[in-house]
């Protein structure tokens, strides 16, 4: 059926806002941007007795990309900005994300203007070559209510332009209290999700970290396209104790961990897999990586 000039117009400006939606990152993102990693915290053991060593072996494994949850001090495990790089970079690796938290002492409200410590994070985490400075934490004096957290929230969106200016994206990654934690009627990653802007803070969905909580990851990825930069990757099992969950090595959980990825890639807007393990069931950590990492591989990834 032809289309007449009205509607035309019409379908041209609902594209033009639908577009206008999306990211600009997004928008030019290809699948050749995708990439999978590991979270150093999954090894953090070895890395705290043998950085070098550990990440070597990180290497042989397959492995091209790692995630940091080590900066202090200006120090990424002990290197500066430029010399951790120089170490990832002569074992072919590279840190397109790391993990500092933003606390309430980054922001100085009276001068509306970022603490030098902060400052010096971003600022590092570009020397280092990332592309994504991630906040895995929210201090509990910054979600008591509602209005509390929403101003927070612009905080997170003034963070999303720091990063900007150097080529790189703020994000935030979840724990379980963003799910279970209400604020008036809402869950704190409700508002978390509607008080940031898209274009300035992304969101690294640990769809491990929410099992148990009730929330639906593979749901909240579908109803929300475009948002989930990053994924944790991460299968969940019941604890010996059997009061809650733990992760353990891919496919052997319950979390339908192949679908949330999938659906990330599909409409989620994910570009970086990072695979993490925090508990081992009696598994060397760097044996539960070098198997996860097969995992994904034969998954696609």
């Amino acid at each position: 059926m032809p289309v007449s000039r009205r509607q035309f117009i019409q379908q041209a400006g609902l594209a033009a806002l639908a577009s206008a939606a999306v990211p600009s990152w997004l928008q030019a993102a290809s699948s050749a941007n995708i990439l999978t990693g590991v979270q150093l915290y999954s090894v953090r053991e070895d890395m705290k007795k043998d950085p070098l060593g550990t990440l070597k072996l990180v290497a042989e494994m397959g492995y091209k990309h790692v995630e940091h949850a080590n900066y202090i001090n200006r120090k990424f495990y002990g290197y500066s900005a430029a010399d951790f790089k120089k170490i990832l970079s002569d074992l072919g690796l590279i840190m397109p994300s790391g993990h500092t938290v933003m606390g309430p002492g980054h922001w100085d409200w009276g001068k509306k203007d970022f603490s030098d410590s902060w400052k010096y994070t971003v600022e590092d985490a570009a020397i280092a070559g990332q592309e994504l400075v991630i906040s895995p934490w929210l201090d509990d004096s910054l979600r008591k209510t509602e209005d509390d957290l929403k101003r927070y929230m612009e905080v997170f969106n003034k963070s999303g332009e720091l990063c900007n200016k150097s080529g790189m994206r703020f994000g935030y990654h979840n724990h379980n209290f963003e799910f279970t934690q209400k604020l008036g009627n809402k869950t704190v990653y409700d508002i978390i999700l509607q008080n940031t802007d898209p274009a300035l803070v992304t969101q690294q969905l640990d769809f491990g970290n929410l099992y148990g909580t009730g929330a639906d990851a593979l749901a909240i990825v579908k109803n929300n396209p475009g948002r989930f930069v990053s994924m944790h990757v991460k299968d969940e099992i019941m604890n010996a104790k059997g009061t809650g969950y733990e992760s353990t090595i891919l496919g052997k959980g319950v979390q339908v961990v192949k679908e949330i990825i999938d659906q990330g890639k599909k409409t989620g807007g994910t570009l970086h897999f990072i695979i993490e393990q925090e508990a081992y069931q009696g598994v060397a950590p760097l044996e539960c990586i070098r198997q996860n990492l097969a995992v994904m591989r034969k998954w696609g990834y």
